[in-house]
C-alpha cells in the first residue's frame, strides 16, 4: 500500500460482524487514538499523520470502515442490507473495534469527512469510551429535532425546478447508477479520482467558500458543481473539466500518482457501493429519523474542529459550523482550526498543520 515504514496492517475479527482491516502504529500500551476516514477514502488517508502522532506518545489505529477497503463482512449490493450502514450501526462498529482490540477506552476519536459524524456520535453516545473528539471537514450540528424531520430535508425537487436544473450530490450518490458511473468513468477510474480529489482541494483556485444563507435551492446552487451538480451529468462528467495537467499532477506532493493508485486499485476491487450506502441512509427520512431519539443530547467530552480554509465542505450545510460550536451541540468546544493551503483532504494536503492542531488539542484536553 505504499505505506511509510512503521505503519503495519492487521485484521481484527469479531467487530460487529466484520473482519476489520486496520492500519496501526506505535506501542499498544500507549493511549490510543482512533482515526476514521470518509468518502471516497480509506484508512490509507491517514498515512501522513500517524507516525508524528506515534512520536508524541500515542498508539494510532485507522480502520477501513464498513463498506471500504479490505474490511470484510459487509453487504456490497444496492438491494442488500442498506440499514447496516446507518449511523448507529457505524458507531457500533467503532465501539466493537475498541473492545476487540482489548481496550476499555481511547484517548480520542478523530473523524474526517463522513468519518466526522461517526466520531461525533461515538462521543455523543459513549463518552466513557471516547474521552475526546476531533472532527474534520464536516461540521456536526447535533441530532435532528423530531419536529423538523430528518437532518437533511429533501431538496431534490426544488433543485430540479431551477432555471438551470441541479441535483445534490448526496441524492445522486443514493441512486442505483452512481456506482457504475464512477467505476466505468469515461476517463477511467484513476483519472476520475484524480479530477475529483483535485477539484475539492486547495489546488483548485475556484474553491473560495463562503457562508450560505439557508438550506434552499437558490442558496445551495451557489455551491460548486461537485456538490450541487448539473441535473444531466454524472460525477465523472462533473469533475472532468477540472482534470489537472501533467505538470500539476507531477507537482502534487500531497497525492502523487503512486498514492492515488492505492485508491484507484482498491475501489476497482471493492466498488463504491458500500460507501454510497452511507449516503442512502443519511437522506432516508425513516433511517435518519431514528437519530431524533438523541435530540437535545450534547457532546460533553472535549471537542475541536479542523478543516482546510479552502474547503467548501464546511459550508455545504448552512449554519452547521456555527451550531457545532454552540452549547446546544458541544458543551466543551476547544477551538476551530481552518488551515491555509488545504481544501477538503486536509490531513493529506497539510499533515504537519493537522498534527500540530491535534496535539495542541490533545494536550489541552488532557488526553
Amino acid at each position: 500500500m505504499n505505506l511509510p515504514d512503521g505503519i503495519r496492517t492487521r485484521d481484527v475479527a469479531g467487530v460487529n460482524g466484520l473482519d476489520m482491516r486496520v492500519l496501526e502504529a506505535g506501542d499498544p500500551s500507549n493511549p490510543m487514538l482512533l482515526l476514521l476516514h470518509g468518502f471516497p477514502e480509506l484508512a490509507f488517508s491517514w498515512r501522513k499523520v500517524m507516525l508524528p502522532l506515534v512520536a508524541a506518545g500515542y498508539h494510532v489505529v485507522a480502520p477501513d470502515q464498513r463498506g471500504y477497503g479490505d474490511t470484510r463482512g459487509w453487504d456490497n449490493r444496492y438491494d442488500g442490507d442498506v440499514r447496516s450502514f446507518r449511523m448507529l450501526n457505524l458507531a457500533r462498529d467503532i465501539v466493537c473495534l475498541v473492545a476487540a482490540m482489548g481496550r476499555t477506552h481511547v484517548a480520542a476519536v478523530v473523524g474526517h469527512d463522513f468519518g466526522s459524524p461517526v466520531a461525533a456520535h461515538c462521543a455523543l453516545l459513549r463518552p466513557d469510551i471516547f474521552r475526546a473528539v476531533a472532527l474534520m471537514s464536516a461540521p456536526y450540528a447535533g441530532p435532528p429535532s423530531p419536529d423538523r424531520g430528518t437532518a437533511k430535508p429533501d431538496i431534490a425537487a426544488a433543485l430540479a425546478a431551477l432555471d438551470r436544473p441541479r441535483k445534490h450530490y448526496q441524492w445522486y450518490y443514493a441512486t442505483r447508477p452512481a456506482e457504475a458511473d464512477m467505476l466505468d468513468a469515461p476517463q477511467g477510474l484513476h483519472d476520475f479520482l484524480r479530477a475529483y480529489y483535485h477539484a475539492k482541494s486547495a489546488d483548485w483556485a475556484a474553491n473560495r467558500p463562503f457562508e450560505l444563507a439557508s438550506w434552499s435551492a437558490t442558496e445551495l446552487s451557489k455551491l460548486p458543481d461537485y456538490y450541487v451538480m448539473q441535473a444531466d451529468r454524472t460525477m465523472p462528467e462533473t469533475v472532468a473539466p477540472e482534470m489537472p495537467g501533467e505538470d500539476d499532477i507531477r507537482a502534487c506532493a500531497w497525492l502523487p500518482d503512486a498514492d492515488l493508485a492505492v485508491y484507484a486499485d482498491t475501489y476497482a476491487r471493492t466498488g463504491f457501493q458500500g460507501g454510497l450506502n452511507w449516503y442512502r441512509c443519511a437522506i432516508d427520512p425513516v433511517i435518519a429519523g431514528e437519530m431524533e431519539l438523541f435530540h437535545g443530547r450534547t457532546i460533553d467530552v472535549p471537542s475541536t474542529f479542523i478543516a482546510g480554509a479552502s474547503d467548501w465542505g464546511i459550508r455545504q450545510t448552512p449554519g452547521a459550523l456555527a451550531a457545532m460550536q454552540g452549547p446546544g451541540v458541544t458543551s466543551d468546544f476547544r477551538g476551530l482550526h481552518l488551515l491555509d493551503g488545504a481544501g477538503h483532504w486536509v490531513q493529506q494536503e497539510q499533515p504537519e498543520a493537522v498534527v500540530d492542531a491535534l496535539l495542541g488539542f490533545l494536550r489541552g484536553a488532557g488526553a
